[in-house]
């Protein structure tokens, strides 16, 4: 049975963490029939990946324009073309408001707005019919919080917030060129990234009562609505997936509703 991404050649920024969410989605582009290339900055892990999917590596920092320019080309040279760019690098920074330094937000603004910003240039360049690509999909990994509140999460939530704006320029001005671009919006997803902060009795239960599905979402989910956005079915631009059970329906729980689920849990078992 063919997949449903035969022919295309996918390139995965934020793939070098073990398992995580840019793992997941390049090892289902490539069950999808993908030629894949997964992208970071550990090589060792890459290149373990990409040996595992029958793809390539490429070493990339997403605030270097000149790491992601060779990344595309290198993605040309290999396959051809360019056909689906998926951006998945993420930091979340948890920090309140007042707390949060010109270095936090400095840093966060790199990885969460400049980054995208130049993976977005940098894949338009290589995808657009009118200067030798065959059109193709961009997706960037947004956030539930880009929309609705959380608290102590202020830089992370306004960059996903400027990011998401961004894919909807891109969107408008490259469409006639052959260009979709859109962004997915997880929710409290069970990842590597989350690990310790879901193993913190009464966390996760306080979160449930926001997913009207009854279940935090997994990289699997994410990576299914990624295949969506990177196939030829895919007749959207400019828009964000809300993949995240629901949530955006209701709410995130407050700071003092997750500290009382946790003494709750707690208590309860005797700790």
């Amino acid at each position: 049975m063919t997949g449903r991404l035969e022919g295309k050649t996918a390139l995965v920024i934020g793939a070098a963490g073990r398992n995580n969410m840019g793992q997941v989605i390049a090892r289902r582009f490539a069950k999808e029939g993908a030629r894949v290339i997964v992208a970071g900055r550990k090589m060792d892990e890459l290149e373990r990946l990409a040996s595992e999917i029958g793809g390539r590596a490429a070493k990339v920092d997403v605030t270097s324009k000149s790491d992601l320019v060779a990344a595309a080309d290198f993605a040309r040279q290999e396959f051809g073309y360019l056909d689906i760019a998926l951006n998945a690098t993420g930091w979340g920074l948890l920090k309140g408001f007042q707390e949060t330094t010109e270095e936090d937000f400095d840093a966060m603004s790199a990885l969460q707005f400049k980054g995208p910003f130049l993976f977005l240039q940098a894949m338009v360049a290589a995808m657009d019919t009118t200067t030798g690509g065959r059109g193709g999909s961009i997706i960037q990994i947004s956030s539930a919080t880009a929309k609705i509140m959380f608290h102590d999460h202020a830089a992370y939530m306004g960059a996903k917030a400027g990011t998401d704006h961004l894919v909807r320029v891109v969107a408008n001005e490259f469409g006639a060129h052959g260009i979709r671009a859109n962004t997915i919006s997880p929710g409290l997803t069970a990842s590597p990234m989350t690990h310790d902060a879901m193993q913190v009795p009464g966390l996760e239960s306080a979160f449930l009562k926001g997913y009207p599905l009854g279940r935090i979402g997994t990289a699997e989910d994410i990576a299914a609505a990624a295949v969506f956005l990177a196939s030829d079915e895919c007749f959207m631009t400019g828009e964000d997936l809300q993949v995240s059970g629901g949530l955006t329906l209701r709410r995130n729980p407050t700071r003092d509703e997750i500290d009382a689920a946790v003494a709750a849990a707690t208590g309860a078992s005797g700790g």
